[in-house]
């Protein structure tokens, strides 16, 4: 893929699972969500970017899990926001907006309503005790909501 290529993409956005990994316990308070007990362990956060600016949004998560940046505008910004977290990798699907269908293959998550203030899902958190299992189930999830193998970044 040319870099102008990738550009493209980012800039067509789709629907992403951002996987974190939290080192220890933490209590994290999600906004107007309250204060919640996160389990040490993978995350998987789905969500989409498909506004005028794509896949930046991914990049704005980056950023915040990175320390670059300090500002919650989502709930997951909360949680890359705590120090324990580490951004291990995104998983795409380009152009699609499958982002539900996704969230419903996973796992329940520790928060209830977590991401899906604007749609009836249970949640958009779910939940692994490790870093492959998480990988996988979450490429299996974004290839059976799309007619397109999932981008791994």
């Amino acid at each position: 893929m040319t870099p102008a290529d990738a550009r493209d993409d980012r800039d067509r956005g789709g629907t992403y699972t951002l996987l974190v990994e939290l080192a220890a316990d933490a209590t994290i308070e999600v906004g107007a969500l309250g204060t919640h007990r996160f389990p040490a362990g993978w995350y998987a956060y789905t969500g989409s970017a498909l506004g005028s600016g794509g896949f930046a949004r991914v990049e704005r998560h980056r950023d915040l899990a990175a320390g670059e940046r300090d500002t919650c505008h989502w709930h997951v910004d909360y949680l890359l926001g705590h120090p324990d977290t580490t951004l291990r990798t995104v998983v795409r699907s380009h152009g699609d907006d499958i982002e539900c269908a996704v969230a419903r293959r996973l796992p329940d998550g520790p928060v209830d309503g977590f991401g899906a203030s604007d749609c009836d899902c249970g949640s958009h958190l779910a939940r692994f005790e490790d870093g492959p299992t998480a990988e996988s189930t979450v490429r299996e999830a974004h290839g059976a909501a799309s007619d397109r193998p999932a981008a791994r970044d």
